[in-house]
C-alpha cells in the first residue's frame, strides 16, 4: 500500500485575488514560508520515500521546505501542475466573478472548459493518473505530492465518487494535507481531507 500526502502549496501575495494559474513569477511570502516551516516540522517524523511537486515556483518552494527535514530534493512532475485556465490566467478574480461563465464553474464544472485552456474534467483525470503513476513507483511507503488546490479537490472528488458538479463542496486550504491510500491492486481509500498536517489525525 502506498500512502499519498496531497499538500497544497503555501500562499503567494495575490492568493484569493488573482487567478494566477500557470503564470510564472509567484513566490511564497515570508508569512507563507513560516506556515510551511511549521507544516514541515509536523511532517518531519514521517518516513517519506519521495517528495514530488508541480513545477511552478510556489509549489517548488513549498516542497523544498517540506523536504528539508528529510534531507531530500523534491522532484518536479508536469502532471501535478495547476489547471490550465487559458485566457483567464492572471485575471483578477473580482472581474472573473462577474462573467456568466463563472456560474458554470460554480454550478456545472463538468461543462467548463476555460477559454483557450483545459477542462476541469481533463484536469481531474490528469491528477488522478499522476497519483496512480507515482504510487506505482513506490508500492510500499509514503510519498508527498505538493500541488494546487483545484488539482487536490478534483482528485479527492474523483476517488470519493463525487460528481464533478459537486466540486465546490470540497475545501483545501493553503499548506493543508489530504491523505490517500492506494493498494497494490489499485483500491483507493480517502483517509483525510484538509488537515493541518498533524499525523496524529490520520495515522
Amino acid at each position: 500500500m502506498t500512502r499519498l500526502l496531497l499538500v497544497r502549496h503555501a500562499p503567494v501575495a495575490t492568493t484569493g485575488k488573482v487567478l494566477y494559474g500557470r503564470e510564472k513569477g509567484h513566490h511564497l511570502t515570508a508569512e507563507a514560508r513560516a506556515a510551511t516551516a511549521a507544516l514541515a516540522h509536523r511532517l518531519s517524523e514521517i518516513d517519506l520515500q519521495a517528495i514530488y511537486c508541480s513545477p511552478l515556483e510556489r509549489t517548488v518552494e513549498t516542497a523544498d521546505l517540506v523536504a528539508a527535514p528529510h534531507q531530500m530534493s523534491p522532484l518536479p512532475q508536469a502532471n501535478l501542475i495547476e489547471v490550465d485556465y487559458g485566457e483567464w490566467t492572471g485575471q483578477e478574480l473580482a472581474r472573473l466573478y462577474k462573467l456568466p461563465e463563472w456560474k458554470t464553474v460554480l454550478l456545472q464544472p463538468s461543462r467548463m472548459r476555460f477559454p483557450g485552456g483545459e477542462s476541469l474534467a481533463e484536469a481531474r483525470l490528469r491528477g488522478a493518473a499522476a497519483c496512480e503513476s507515482l504510487a506505482g513507483r513506490h508500492p510500499e511507503g509514503t510519498i508527498a505530492l505538493v500541488t494546487h488546490a483545484d488539482i487536490i479537490r478534483l482528485v479527492l472528488g474523483f476517488y470519493l465518487g463525487q460528481p464533478l458538479d459537486l466540486l465546490s463542496r470540497l475545501t483545501v486550504a493553503p499548506t493543508s494535507v489530504s491523505v490517500l491510500d492506494i493498494s497494490k491492486k489499485g483500491a483507493v481509500t480517502v483517509v483525510a481531507i484538509n488537515t493541518n498536517g498533524d499525523p496524529g489525525t490520520w495515522q
